[in-house]
């Protein structure tokens, strides 16, 4: 599985032209979807995504997919469920430090991301998992998403925000004297 996981990231251009592909195939049916009912729909097509993205990704099946915001490398797979980027224990070589013979999910992330034509989407905040959805088809809420209004009384999600650049650990920010610098003079309001 790890093999094939790493196969992903190196081919993350190409599976973003195939998701996209489903994705359009999958919003089209819409109104069958909506007719069966998607309740009925959602144990058949999670198990068929469960196999798909199983083999794919190692997908942990979490109901918020993420892969075409993460380089095709599922954050989930990160021993520490990570969604917004690496720890601080990322070893010099790209590997994990919890599990030191596998490479950090984030690292393959940038890697991948860097592949894929909407590669700067891993800048965008993911929320935090809802384990409500866990075992439920991500494919079916996109297709939801992207084509019901909004229930009432609840406004659309907003797309996601651009984090903002983080300086690596131990960089002051742009101004702060180095340490052991004395104080200057304060400046008069």
């Amino acid at each position: 599985m790890y093999a094939v996981r790493l196969f992903s990231v190196r081919h993350s251009r190409g599976l973003e032209r195939l998701y996209n592909m489903l994705e359009s195939g999958l919003v089209m049916l819409a109104p069958v979807m909506k007719r069966i009912g998607y309740q009925r729909l959602d144990k058949p097509v999670a198990a068929v995504e469960r196999a798909v993205k199983g083999f794919l990704f190692d997908c942990q099946m979490c109901g918020q997919c993420a892969l075409s915001s993460t380089g095709m490398s599922c954050p989930m797979n990160c021993p520490k469920n990570l969604r917004n980027g690496p720890c601080g224990g990322v070893r010099e070589n790209g590997h994990c430090e919890v599990k030191p013979e596998m490479k950090c999910v984030w690292v393959q992330a940038w890697q991948g991301a860097s592949h894929m034509r909407k590669g700067t989407a891993i800048l965008d905040v993911q929320k935090p998992v809802d384990n409500r959805l866990k075992g439920h088809s991500s494919w079916l809420r996109v297709v939801r998403e992207k084509t019901e209004p909004p229930p009432p009384g609840k406004p659309k999600s907003p797309a996601a925000k651009p984090a903002t650049a983080t300086l690596p650990v131990g960089t002051p920010p742009v101004g702060t004297p180095p340490i052991g610098t004395p104080p200057g003079p304060a400046s008069a309001p």
